[in-house]
């Protein structure tokens, strides 16, 4: 019987959303059966195992499940023996101190001989002894921005998306500990077989991500203005230039980011183009 390859995935979240939502667009199709932690693509040796996310990075580095995608806040927390295959960029958020609004903050040194609380301590413990701040950190599960507001703590520790849960609270962000973003990890003793599905995945996975906010660009234009066309298309690689049907005039095709694409619009315009055309792309294979 063939291997299966066995990714550890968050059970539920943003992060689940976000990586399956990357899976589908990898081609791998995993059916949503509620209640069940093991779940086989229906067309691709992989296998999906469902956890809460602090137990993705031991799970991975003990052999349990051999990739997983998991937050990079609980894989430097949880310090475990699997190691970095991929920054995947989506799931962003930053780990940041808060403090009550109305308090006066002037410098990590106003939480000396406070009560910070957290669900991520190691990570705070490492950043106060860098700067030799010594607080008492509260380890509390959940709901952590509601501390000081029942007393339980002077400060808290926490992931910061949008920053509404802080303002909400009557909190205000003081201190950037570490930014964070989804991850692919894995176990460090992999079948060469397993590998092999693993770097299948990869190309499937780079190629959704090299597509990412790219948008393919026709245009039309005089023949006589598509070197001054081509002089301002930050592309990839050179366009590609046909004739048209009507003489004197030549199609441009290209690729480029959609946020150059505005910046450069009017120059387009400037020099003639017409009939422009901008497409979508859903995976680019460079």
């Amino acid at each position: 019987m063939a291997e299966l390859l066995r990714i550890a995935v968050q059970s539920k979240g943003r992060l689940n959303e976000d990586t399956m939502a990357l899976l589908r667009e990898a081609g791998v199709k995993v059916g949503s059966v509620k209640r069940t932690l093991l779940v086989e693509s229906s067309n691709f040796p992989l296998e999906v195992l469902y956890l809460r996310d602090d137990d993705i990075p031991q799970t991975v580095g003990s052999g349990v499940a051999d990739i997983g995608i998991v937050g990079e806040n609980e894989f430097v927390e949880r310090g475990s023996e699997a190691q970095l295959i991929r920054r995947l960029g989506f799931s962003k958020c930053r780990l940041s101190l808060a403090i009550p609004k109305a308090e006066r903050y002037e410098g990590v040194e106003w939480f000396e001989g406070r009560t910070i609380a957290t669900s991520y301590p190691q990570i705070l413990r490492r950043f106060l002894d860098e700067r030799g701040v010594h607080a008492h950190i509260h380890v509390i599960q959940g709901s952590v921005e509601i501390a000081p507001g029942i007393g339980l703590s002077d400060g808290i520790f926490d992931i910061v998306s949008s920053g509404s849960t802080l303002v909400s609270n009557n909190l205000k962000e003081v201190e950037v500990v570490m930014r964070s973003e989804a991850l692919l990890i894995g176990h460090t003793g992999l079948s060469a077989e397993k590998r092999e599905i693993l770097d299948e995945l990869l190309f499937r996975m780079e190629a959704v991500k090299a597509a990412e906010d790219k948008r393919y660009v026709l245009m039309n234009a005089p023949t006589e203005r598509v070197q001054d066309i081509i002089a301002v298309l930050p592309g990839i690689k050179s366009p590609t230039v046909m004739p048209l049907a009507t003489e004197g005039w030549s199609s441009i095709h290209t690729v480029l980011d959609e946020r150059r694409f505005w910046e450069i619009i009017g120059q387009l315009k400037s020099l003639g183009a017409e009939g422009i055309l901008v497409l979508p792309i859903e995976k680019m294979i460079l």
